[in-house]
């Protein structure tokens, strides 16, 4: 009886608590991690569906982002990965080459020119044509773009403006007026060229050519890793269970009742 006793003091108390406490802690982060999956295979399905619809031409593309106000993102998040079929020309001496960018593990540029689109007078749409890679014994050499003059036909995707990285203050790439920059904002780039681009950019896909690779990482909702934190959780809630079992009842009641006949 006083062992008994002794084995259900506060220690023994206040330890299951604790293994409470963790177990569903644990537990909740674990279902956590599986509803965020379920939403991210949501989000993933959206996507494909987008992909899977009929490419849009430039007037669509325009008359579906002038139709809601510019100050939201709702043309963004409606349009983002449909397919695109856009006819205009380029306007290479707006080119602009974003540092520190990389494919294929390499570091380079992502090359970002405008796009004037055939019959919407003053429409301009900002296209990433792909990546080159840098001359790092000459920072400032430009790599050799091929930019075909007169009519083209770009083919892509829709697409937010490029990632934003971090960027020093007084370096190279971060003055306005460089053709080598380290980000670009589509608004402050709008006014300092005086062009009316549109408030999102195009992905162009296809193969490689004109100095440029277009290996672009495939579109994914990240849904993986959410299945594998929520194994992680629940094996972390397994053994918090398995080791209460063990070391508070296994050890304090189950073994010593087996010494005196052993």
């Amino acid at each position: 009886m006083t062992d008994t006793r002794r084995a259900l003091g506060p220690l023994f108390w206040l330890v299951l608590l604790a293994a409470l406490a963790g177990m569903a802690a644990t537990a909740s982060l674990g279902r956590w991690q599986l509803s965020r999956a379920a939403e991210k295979e949501a989000l993933q399905a959206r996507i494909d569906e987008r992909m899977r619809e009929p490419a849009i031409d430039g007037r669509t593309l325009l008359a579906a982002t002038a139709s809601t106000p510019a100050s939201t993102d709702a043309p963004q998040q409606a349009l983002v990965h449909r397919t695109v079929q856009l006819q205009g020309r380029w306007l290479p001496e707006h080119t602009v080459y974003l540092d520190n960018r990389q494919m294929q593990g390499r570091p380079g540029f992502f090359v970002l020119t405008p796009l004037q689109l055939a019959g919407e007078p003053g429409a301009v749409v900002l296209v990433q044509r792909g990546w080159a890679p840098r001359n790092f014994q000459d920072r400032m050499q430009l790599p050799p773009v091929q930019t075909p003059a007169g009519p083209v036909q770009v083919t892509g995707r829709v697409a937010a403006p490029p990632s934003r990285l971090y960027e020093f203050e007084g370096g190279d790439s971060a003055k306005g007026s460089s053709r080598i920059r380290q980000n670009l904002d589509l608004a402050a780039f709008g006014a300092e060229t005086g062009l009316a681009l549109a408030p999102l950019t195009v992905l162009q896909t296809g193969a490689a050519g004109e100095g440029l690779l277009r290996d672009w990482p495939v579109i994914g909702a990240g849904v993986d890793k959410h299945y594998g934190y929520a194994f992680q959780w629940f094996g972390l809630c397994g053994l918090i269970a398995l080791l209460y079992v063990w070391f508070q009842i296994v050890r304090r009641f189950v073994r010593p009742r087996r010494q005196p006949g052993a």
